[in-house]
Order: structure tokens, then C-alpha cells, then sequence
């Protein structure tokens, strides 16, 4: 794990507001200690939540997105840290492990333009460095029999999670992906478009369920892709479900279920899929906060759910005075995912 930055004690203290009479998540989530061995000390403990940050937007601007995702990291650890500790939800049920050091991507993707072939291929050559380091840390995770809490960066690094936990497991892996898009889109080098068809190609992902879809904003290449592997990738979309109302969101949700819960699944989510939320691709239109809350504490509680990531959030693309709220959403998924394995935990 060369390239984890771990997240210290002192790096906790620093993002958690002490307050007396109250016990927040930071005074009580697990920090790794310096100069420990990482995999022993994640076998050995006790907590089965690992959260890992990836601070990156490489992927999205290989897709010609709008960068901003790098810093859903420190907005979502600051709002995680202030979380009550209580009956509820419990601080030291989670590892702290830190995030993947993605400086050097980072600083050689910014002058890059999407628009020459030469710095695209860059870019895509950069995403693929990324998920290398994704896989690998993911995997190690998993093979500590942890389940990785993952946060920020684009969606491209829903390959390295799908890969990681494949390899971790020994086995390819279902995933259920909350999303205004597909993301299987052709293999033109890697990028936040793509995840999951490189993951689907590589043999990594077994099944997989898109759960609303935006008609408007999938093309009739990926439709028609789709319609041909239909007994292992399968979609309902966003309109079905609340535009026409011809499908009722509780029952999708057990027909998504029952499509991927015979092997372990991630579960992925988008947070573009929401109205108004600060993204690189932000929609007016789409499912509720509420609606994707309930869709995380469903397929969290059962225990083929292997890992969460949240993803494409990015806080400095929204209100100045109110760039904070990405991370308090994002606190409020995390903790939802937790509370629904209580009875598996």
C-alpha cells in the first residue's frame, strides 16, 4: 500500500468539533497507528468498516466532464467525524484508513485537453494508473474480511472497486449502480464512462443492474449493447419509474435484488442521479435524497453486499456557503449503509 496516505489521529482531531456533553464519530472512529504493519492491524481489528478516500477527478475529465469530485473527500470526512455517536450508529464500528495518493495524476491531468487525441489518451493512460492502486488497496481490504466504505473521485473508479473485491474474493462480482447513466459505454481507453463494461470485459463483473436510467441521456449504441447481454446486464430507468409511474420503486428494488443477490455485489452510487447536487454532470431532474437512502439501507442489509462507493459529488462545484451539504449527504449514506448490517455484523 505505497501510495495510501494513512488518515492519523491528528488528521481526525483537526476535521472533529469537540462539544461538551457529546460523543462525535471522530472521537471514536479507528485511526491507523504509525509504524504498524496496515493488513495485520486490519485482520486484527475489531471494526468491519473500512473507509478509503479517493480524491481524484482524472477520470472524469478523460470523459469530458466538469472536475470537482477530488474534493467530496475532505467535505464527506469533516461531516463523518461530527456524526452523534450513539445507539444508533457507533464510531468504532469504522476504520479511518485514508486515501489513495493521487497528486501526481492529478497535477499532470490538469493542463490536459479532452479535446486533442494525444492528451486523451493521456488522461485515459492516467485513469488506468489510478485503478491500479484501487484494486490493489480494495483487495487488500477485502481479503482482511473488511467491507470498504469508498468515497469521492469519479466513476471510473468503480473498475478498481469491482476488480479489487473480485480478486479479494476470489470470484467475479455482481453490482447494482444508482444512475442517471449507464456507464457501459465502448472501450476507448479508460475514463468515467466506462467502468463498468472494462470490469464486465475483464471479467470481473458477473451481473449487473442499472437502476434509473435516464432515458434522455443514453444513447441508442448502449441500448442496443445492452438488449444483446440482457441475461447479465439489466435496467429499469428513472422515467418507468416516476415519470410514467409504469414501475413502482419498492418493487424494482426487490427485482434489482433478486437479479444480483446470489453472489457478492458492490453497491455503486452516482450522486448526478439527484437533482441539484453538485456534480460534473448535475441533473434538475431525478429519484429524492429519501429515495436513495432507502435505495442504500435495502441493498446494504443484505449480506452479499460486499462494499459501498459513493461517488461524482463534488462540493466545490456547488453554493460557496453551502459546499459542506455533498459531505453531510454523503455522512448520511454512509451511516444508512451501517445501521442496515446491524443484525449481520
Amino acid at each position: 500500500m505505497e501510495r495510501l496516505i494513512p488518515f492519523s489521529i491528528t488528521d481526525l482531531a483537526k476535521v472533529t468539533n469537540h462539544r461538551s456533553g457529546e460523543v462525535k464519530f471522530g472521537e471514536k472512529m479507528i485511526t491507523f497507528p504509525k509504524g504498524e504493519n496496515c493488513i495485520d492491524f486490519l485482520k486484527n481489528s475489531e471494526a468491519k468498516y473500512v473507509i478509503l478516500g479517493i480524491p481524484e477527478d482524472v477520470g472524469i475529465r478523460a470523459n469530458f466532464g466538469r472536475p470537482g469530485a477530488a474534493s467530496a473527500w475532505q467535505s464527506a470526512i469533516s461531516s463523518i467525524a461530527n456524526i452523534q455517536h450513539n445507539r444508533f450508529c457507533k464510531g468504532s464500528q469504522i476504520i479511518v484508513l485514508g486515501t489513495i495518493d493521487v497528486s501526481e495524476e492529478m497535477e499532470q491531468a490538469k493542463d490536459l485537453d479532452f479535446h486533442k487525441t494525444a492528451d486523451r489518451k493521456l488522461l485515459s493512460e492516467l485513469v488506468h494508473k489510478i485503478d491500479k492502486e484501487v484494486v490493489h488497496i480494495v483487495s487488500c481490504i477485502i481479503k482482511c474480511d473488511k467491507i470498504p466504505i469508498i468515497i469521492g473521485g469519479g466513476h471510473n473508479n468503480a473498475y478498481g472497486n469491482i476488480k479489487g473485491t473480485a480478486l479479494g474474493l476470489g470470484k467475479p462480482i455482481n453490482a447494482i449502480n444508482f444512475d442517471a447513466h449507464s456507464d457501459f459505454r465502448i472501450l476507448e481507453g479508460r475514463h468515467s464512462g466506462n467502468g463498468f463494461s472494462y470490469a464486465y470485459e475483464d471479467g470481473f463483473l458477473k451481473k449487473y443492474f442499472i437502476f434509473g436510467l435516464h432515458e434522455n441521456y443514453t444513447s441508442k449504441n448502449v441500448l442496443d449493447n445492452l438488449k444483446k447481454i440482457e441475461d447479465r446486464v439489466c435496467y429499469n430507468t428513472y422515467d418507468e419509474i416516476k415519470v410514467r409511474q409504469q414501475k413502482n420503486f419498492q418493487q424494482e428494488l426487490n427485482t434489482a435484488l433478486d437479479f444480483i443477490k446470489n453472489d457478492a455485489y458492490g453497491i455503486e452510487i452516482d450522486l448526478d442521479s439527484l437533482p441539484n447536487i453538485a456534480s460534473s454532470a448535475m441533473t434538475m431532474s431525478g429519484f429524492s435524497v429519501e429515495e436513495l437512502r432507502q435505495f442504500v439501507y435495502f441493498f446494504g442489509k443484505h449480506k452479499n453486499a460486499s462494499y459501498i462507493h459513493i461517488c461524482e459529488g463534488a462540493p466545490e462545484l456547488g453554493e460557496e456557503k453551502n459546499n459542506h451539504l455533498i459531505g453531510k449527504l454523503i455522512g448520511y449514506l454512509v451511516t444508512d449503509f451501517i445501521k442496515s448490517r446491524r443484525e449481520l455484523v
